[in-house]
C-alpha cells in the first residue's frame, strides 16, 4: 500500500488546508495538493494526499471514502502511479508536408 492517496468530488470551494485538516483525523499528513487547471487555475474537483505511513493512508481510506465533506461524498483510494506521457517525436508528425513511405513528400 502506497502512502499517496487520490481524493476525488472534491468541492470547487475546498483549499488543500482544508483538505489537510480533513486527513489530519486520520494521522500524520505530509502534503496534500489539489489539481487545478493549468489554462484557468480553476479547481478541477480532485487532489492527492499523502499520509505519513502506510498504516495512516489506509485508516484514511477506510474513515473517510464515501463520506461528506463540504456538501460532497468524497472518493478516497490509494493514488495510482502516473502515467508516462509520450509527448511524440518527429515520426509521430502528420499533416501537411510530412514524408510519406518511399521518401517522397
Amino acid at each position: 500500500m502506497g502512502k499517496k492517496l487520490y481524493v476525488g468530488n472534491i468541492s470547487f470551494q475546498a483549499s488543500e488546508d482544508d483538505l489537510r485538516d480533513l486527513f489530519s483525523k486520520a494521522g500524520e499528513v505530509v502534503s496534500a495538493k489539489l489539481i487545478t487547471d493549468a489554462a484557468t487555475g480553476r479547481a478541477r474537483g480532485f487532489g492527492f494526499v499523502e499520509m505519513g505511513s502506510d498504516a495512516e493512508a489506509q485508516k484514511a481510506i477506510s474513515m473517510l471514502n464515501g463520506t461528506s465533506f463540504m456538501d460532497r461524498n468524497i472518493i478516497v483510494s490509494e493514488a495510482k502511479p502516473q502515467e508516462r506521457r509520450d509527448k511524440g517525436g518527429p515520426r509521430d508528425r502528420g499533416g501537411f508536408g510530412a514524408r510519406r513511405p518511399g521518401g517522397r513528400r
